[in-house]
């Protein structure tokens, strides 16, 4: 196949073409400041190394699912470090800063919280209620949920562009949907991770779609048509793989729940209009926040126009004592002052994700100046990558080890896309050929990790203030380490990836060079 530049789609804000400029492709250069450490360039791999071991004594060892606990893991790195740095420390905590500020950070900051507020919204407007009233209706049960939820969030992905979004969005409504008509919640909040890989992975104005496209040199249109196949390749079996696994994996028993689907009806599948708002919306090419924003301003008039919510259960202010606002919709007379409603309990649910997610790319941007993943590229390409064989096995199995360390899919792209680039330019191998493995394994391993940032945005849904497991009880919540073996479609995705450097499969070659590596594959 050879690379063509064709007309790229339109940036997600409506303005210039997407470059990737917009998540800091292209920032880093050899003239940026470096920072020394005791030990060389591999001390610099101590923060984030010190981070995953305690995420998986965490998680995996002792089982506890705890965002804010993983929070001081990773303080604790950061600040081990800092004395392992040679001389002042100064550019050390620089570095934090610097890394705190990447906007790969803040994109998907800001696509939890409005999809949070958005989701929050919905779900007090009676839309999981209404849900359950489709599926008695159409005769979703319990063993066809998780399938029919996977398909689902995977369009939902596609059409936005986020998984996180869409993953945010289908915890909030959807799993406590199929959870109270019987569905195993494990094998749904896999599912629903699945869909966000299939998204995150094809969708055109997906961040790591354009990202593993301009990193790579390809078009992003050329780079999505190339991996279809992979995709579809993935998803089929994941789909029979969720139809086998719901007839056999036994639903929990939720007190209330019995009464829940009585009471459900079909008012609130009015937000299924709110929905196609926001997709119709981010397919057009409006910026990720704007569709959202429409989406809510909608999915507010609704509830407030059908009665589906009252304006306090949207925004609320509670005082202590009665005064002459009291009397005011949004005002409300309580015990505690304080502020709530869907719009409050949307966003304050991610703050502790958000502080780890500014952690993570702080701690990666030390590995970056402190040069360890120059080290880390340095030695698969000199060492490991012999062939061209062995060169896309090298791209397979680095980009998850870097995504295992950098846990915002997106960032890990951005850190470990250059190395792919020059051990692909290395062995002749097409930029599309590149984009596909670099994008494949990040978009999958990001929703697989239990202390990725795709689990646990999730995860944050149902333990929030005002979650699930608040508001169900705590069948509703599901440990990050317990999904895992569950999110097929990640799983089958880095599979066929393995396979087809192994055997040759889709592997093309840029037509116009020759090297000599090339004749050794």
């Amino acid at each position: 196949m050879t690379e063509t530049r064709d007309a790229a789609p339109p940036a997600a804000d409506g303005g210039d073409p997407p470059d990737g400029s917009e998540f800091g492709v292209g920032e880093q250069n050899s003239d940026d400041p470096r920072i020394e450490f005791r030990g060389g360039k591999w001390a610099s791999t101590v923060p984030l190394a010190f981070f995953i071991g305690w995420a998986i004594f965490q998680s995996g060892v002792l089982g506890i699912g705890d965002t804010n606990g993983l929070v001081v893991g990773a303080l604790i790195g950061t600040t081990l470090g800092m004395f392992l740095v040679r001389g002042d420390w100064k550019r050390y905590a620089d570095t934090i800063f610097e890394g705190m500020t990447q906007r790969v950070a803040a994109t998907a900051i800001v696509a939890w919280l409005w999809a949070g507020m958005f989701a929050q919204t919905l779900q007090v407007g009676g839309f999981v209620e209404g849900l359950i009233f489709a599926a008695d209706a159409l005769n979703v049960g319990a063993a066809t949920f998780p399938a029919a939820a996977f398909v689902l969030c995977g369009l939902l992905a596609t059409g936005i562009g986020t998984g996180y979004g869409a993953t945010v969005a289908f915890v909030t409504l959807f799993f406590p949907a199929g959870v109270l008509i019987g569905a195993n919640p494990v094998l749904l909040f896999a599912a629903i991770l699945s869909g966000a890989v299939f998204g995150d992975n094809l969708a055109p104005v997906s961040d790591t779609t354009i990202v593993s496209a301009v990193t790579q040199d390809a078009d992003i249109g050329g780079v999505v048509a190339s991996r279809f196949k992979y995709a579809i390749g993935a998803a089929v079996p994941a789909f029979a793989a969720y139809l086998i696994a719901g007839s056999v994996m036994s639903g929990v028993e939720l007190e209330g729940a019995v009464a829940l689907r009585e009471s459900a009806n079909a008012l609130g599948l009015v937000h299924l209009l709110s929905m196609g708002i926001v997709i119709v919306t981010a397919v057009a090419g409006r910026h990720i926040v704007e569709a959202i924003s429409w989406g809510l301003l909608v999915a507010i008039a609704f509830n407030l126009l059908f009665g589906l919510s009252s304006a306090s259960d949207i925004v609320a202010f509670t005082v202590t004592e009665a005064g002459s606002l009291s009397g005011l919709p949004v005002v409300e007379v309580g015990e505690t002052a304080g502020v709530g409603g869907s719009l409050y309990s949307g966003a304050v649910g991610f703050f502790p994700l958000i502080v780890l997610t500014l952690l993570i790319v702080a701690m990666a941007q030390i590995m970056i100046r402190g040069g360890g993943f120059e080290a880390i590229q340095t030695f698969l390409l000199d060492r490991v990558a012999t062939t061209v064989r062995r060169a896309e096995l090298t791209m397979v199995l680095g980009t998850a080890t870097i995504n295992g360390m950098i846990t915002i899919n997106t960032a890990a792209e951005i850190a470990i896309a250059p190395y792919v680039a020059r051990i692909g330019e290395k062995f002749n191998i097409n930029g599309y050929r590149r984009a596909n493995i670099l994008d494949a394994n990040t978009s999958a391993l990001g929703y697989i990790f239990p202390w990725a940032g795709g689990v646990l945005v999730g995860y944050q849904v149902m333990v929030g203030p005002d979650g699930l497991g608040a508001e169900y009880g705590p069948e509703m919540v599901v440990n990050p380490i317990e999904v895992v073996p569950y999110v097929f479609h990640g799983w089958f995705l880095v599979a066929i990836f393995v396979l087809a450097a192994i055997t040759g499969f889709g592997r093309e070659y840029i037509p116009d060079r020759v090297s000599e590596e090339v004749s050794r594959a």
